[in-house]
């Protein structure tokens, strides 16, 4: 059940309601006062008039956020039906992270020109460099694929780990890359505002899908 979706409605409903006493409130002041005015000096209905636009105004912003609300709802399902399609899928994914599975994981790169010297930092998610190693210098995109080992030959516990790739011209001058990380989709969470696709062990948004890899 969604917590919010509840939530919403349930605040509605208690709008509506007291929307509704505090009307019914005002249509007895006005019939009495009405019953009991001096005929010879009718009182001035302007402010009436005014306080019932703005209860008209009120109720029609109550109804135009329950449709919103509807609107909402339709949309979610929509993308959840649409997420479920991806499980399975192996997908490249925004930023420099991935999961290191049965001893490999893998990134793609990408160098916006050749690249004179070039190293790639593999690190835990605490941080801690366990690989450093050079890569394919040309212009273009990659794929990598590291081992799962460490430097000293050691295999690494599975985990997220994040790729970083400095490349540099003859001159030293700096070349602008991009990372991203390759995995499959195991699970979908759909219990938040919008799904979550579980990549080994951490979370992705489905907007971070880049495209999916053969």
């Amino acid at each position: 059940m969604d917590v919010g979706a509840v939530a919403n409605n349930a605040a509605q409903t208690t709008a509506r309601t007291s929307l509704s006493g505090n009307f019914d409130t005002f249509l007895k002041l006005l019939t009495t006062q009405l019953q009991n005015q001096d005929p010879l000096e009718p009182m001035d209905a302007t402010k009436f008039t005014e306080q019932l636009v703005s209860y008209s105004q009120v109720e029609q912003q109550i109804n135009t956020n329950a449709n919103l609300e509807s609107l909402i709802a339709l949309n979610k399902s929509a993308i959840g039906a649409n997420a479920v399609t991806y499980l399975g899928k192996t997908v490249l994914t925004a930023g420099s992270a991935t999961a290191l599975e049965g001893g490999a994981a893998k990134w793609r790169y990408a160098l916006t020109s050749d690249a004179n010297t070039l190293q790639m930092t593999i690190k835990d998610s605490s941080g801690k460099t366990v690989r450093t190693m050079t890569g394919d210098k040309n212009v273009g995109m990659h794929e990598f694929t590291w081992d799962g080992k460490n430097d000293a030959g050691v295999d690494q516990a599975a985990g997220t780990y994040t790729l970083t790739v400095t490349a540099k011209k003859t001159d030293g001058t700096a070349i602008d890359s991009t990372v991203g990380g390759i995995g499959l989709i195991k699970e979908i969470d759909m219990s938040g505002a919008s799904p979550m696709l579980t990549i080994g062990n951490r979370g992705v948004s489905l907007t971070d899908v880049l495209s999916f890899v053969n």
